[in-house]
C-alpha cells in the first residue's frame, strides 16, 4: 500500500518555498493548534501513537509529557538533524525538499511543551540542506510564523541553526547537547535526562527531523487517522533510506506492518542485476543483520523486527546480494565505530579498536585461528556497559554477522592460513 504523509510534497517543484508550501496546505495546522490547550496537544499526539523516528522509537507525546510544566527556567527544543548513522539519508530529503514541514512541526512541539527557543543541530556536511533550511526559516519569520506573537496567538518562538563538526556521537541526544553548549561532543550519564536537565541546564526536548515533520499531518487529519495506518503498536508511516545492492536506491515511505522484503522489492526493483538476496540490515549499521529467509518472513514494524532479533532504528535498510562479502561489511562498520568512539568508556574505546584491528588483519590475509572467538568474547563486555550505546552499535552487528555467516568468516581465515 502506497501512503505518503511525510513525503507527500517531495515531487512537487519548489515545495521548499513558503508560497508553494502554503498553497499545499502548509501552516494550516496552526489555526487548530492555537485553539487548543498545550496539554491537549500533548494528549492528541500521544493518541496518534507517533514514535520517535531517530532510532529509539519512543512515544513522542510521552517524551514531551516528561518536561516539567511549572519551572522558573526556560525550556528548549533541540532538533536532531545530525543524521550520522551510516546508510541513513531521509532527513536530508526533508530538509532539502520540504523544510517548512519540519518548521511547522517545531511550532507544534514548542507550543505543546511551552518552549520559546528551538535549536536545529544539523550535520556539518549537510551544506545544501542547511542552506534550504536557512532560507525557509527566514521566509517563516517574514510571514509571521516565527518570532513574536505568531499569527496573533500570543505565542513567541525563535529557531536557530547550529552546525556540527561531523562527529557521529553528536547524534546521541546528550552528546548533541554537549556540543551545542560548545563542549566536546561526549554523551552524558543518565539520569538526569534531558527532559529535566538538558541544554544549558534547562528542561529540553530532543526530537528527530522526521518526527517533527510528521506532526502537521497529524494535526490536520487527526490522531485516529494517523493511527489508522500501520499496526496497533507501530502506527503511521516511516521514511526508509534503502541502499546497497538494489536497482533503485532511495528514500521510500511505507506504513508499518507490510512485509519487509515485499516493501524493498516493490520500492527499489529488487536486488541489482537479478542476483540472489543474501541479507538485509533493516535499521542502520548498528542493527543486527537478517538472512534472506528472515527478511522474507518478517514484517516491517518495531515489534516484528525486534522479534526477528534486530531493530527498525533510523530506517536505514541496506541490502546485500550473493556477491557481497559479509566479512568486508563487518570490517567497514568496525572501522567506522572505532573512528567515531569518543573514548570516554574503556569498553568502547578499546573494544571498537580491537574488533576493527582484527577485521583489518583478516581482510589483509593475516587472519589467525581464534580471531572469531576473540570478537565474540569481547561483545558481552561491550553491551550495556557504557554511557551511550556506541559500543553496542558494533557488538550487536558483529555477533549477528558471525553467528549467521560464520562459514564465510572461517573461510576467510582458513584461506589466509593456507597461503601463509
Amino acid at each position: 500500500m502506497s501512503v505518503k504523509i511525510v513525503s507527500r510534497n517531495f515531487e512537487t517543484p519548489n515545495a521548499d518555498k513558503i508560497d508553494v508550501y502554503e498553497s499545499l496546505g502548509g501552516y494550516k495546522s496552526l489555526e487548530k493548534l492555537f485553539a487548543m490547550k498545550p496539554d491537549d496537544v500533548i494528549e492528541f499526539v500521544k493518541k496518534s501513537g507517533l514514535r520517535g523516528r531517530g532510532g529509539a522509537g519512543f512515544s513522542t507525546g510521552m517524551k514531551w509529557s516528561f518536561v516539567p510544566k511549572n519551572v522558573d527556567k526556560p525550556k528548549y527544543l533541540c532538533v536532531n538533524a545530525d543524521e550520522g548513522e551510516p546508510g541513513t539519508f531521509k532527513d536530508r530529503k526533508i530538509l532539502q525538499l520540504d523544510p517548512h514541514q519540519m518548521i511547522e512541526g517545531v511550532i507544534i512541539c514548542c507550543y505543546a511543551v511551552g518552549i520559546k527557543t528551538a535549536y536545529v543541530y544539523i550535520r556539518g556536511e549537510y551544506v545544501k540542506p542547511q542552506a534550504h533550511l536557512h532560507s525557509a526559516i527566514a521566509e517563516a519569520y517574514k510571514k509571521g510564523y516565527l518570532g513574536k506573537n505568531i499569527k496573533g496567538s500570543g505565542f513567541d518562538l525563535d529557531i536557530h541553526i547550529h552546525r556540527g563538526a561531523g562527529a557521529y556521537i553528536c547524534g546521541e541526544e546528550t552528546g548533541l547537547i554537549e556540543s551545542l553548549e560548545g563542549k566536546k561532543g561526549m554523551p552524558r550519564s543518565k539520569p538526569p535526562y534531558p527532559a529535566v536537565i538538558g541544554v544549558f541546564g534547562c528542561p529540553t526536548v530532543v526530537n528527530n527531523v522526521e518526527t517533527l515533520a510528521t506532526l502537521p499531518w497529524i494535526m490536520n487529519n487527526g490522531s485516529e487517522a494517523y493511527a489508522g495506518f500501520g499496526t496497533e503498536k507501530s502506527t503511521g508511516t516511516m521514511l526508509f533510506s534503502i541502499s546497497g545492492s538494489v536497482e533503485r536506491p532511495g528514500v521510500y515511505e511505507s506504513p508499518f506492518g507490510v512485509n519487509l522484503w515485499d516493501f524493498i522489492e516493490s520500492s527499489t526493483g529488487g536486488v541489482r542485476g537479478g542476483r540472489a538476496l543474501k541479507a538485509v540490515i533493516p535499521g542502520g549499521s548498528s542493527a543486527a543483520i537478517l538472512t534472506a529467509e528472515e527478511t522474507r518472513a518478517t514484517n516491517l514494524d518495531y515489534e516484528s523486527i525486534a522479534a526477528a532479533g534486530s531493530m527498525v532504528g533510523s530506517g536505514a535498510i541496506m541490502v546485500l546480494s550473493e556477491d557481497d562479502s559479509i566479512v568486508k561489511a563487518l570490517q567497514v562498520i568496525a572501522r567506522f565505530y572505532s573512528h567515531e568512539s569518543c573514548g570516554q568508556c574503556p569498553q568502547c574505546r578499546e573494544g571498537t579498536y580491537y574488533i576493527s584491528e582484527i577485521m583489518d588483519r583478516v581482510l589483509a590475509g593475516d587472519g589467525k585461528p581464534g580471531d572469531i572467538e576473540r570478537i565474540l568474547e569481547m561483545c558481552p563486555s561491550m553491551l550495556g556497559q557504557t554511557v551511550c550505546v556506541l559500543a553496542d552499535s558494533i557488538a550487536i552487528p558483529a555477533k549477528s554477522y558471525i553467528d549467521k555467516f560464520r562459514p564465510e568468516f572461517e573461510s576467510c581465515i582458513k584461506g589466509a592460513a593456507a597461503t601463509a
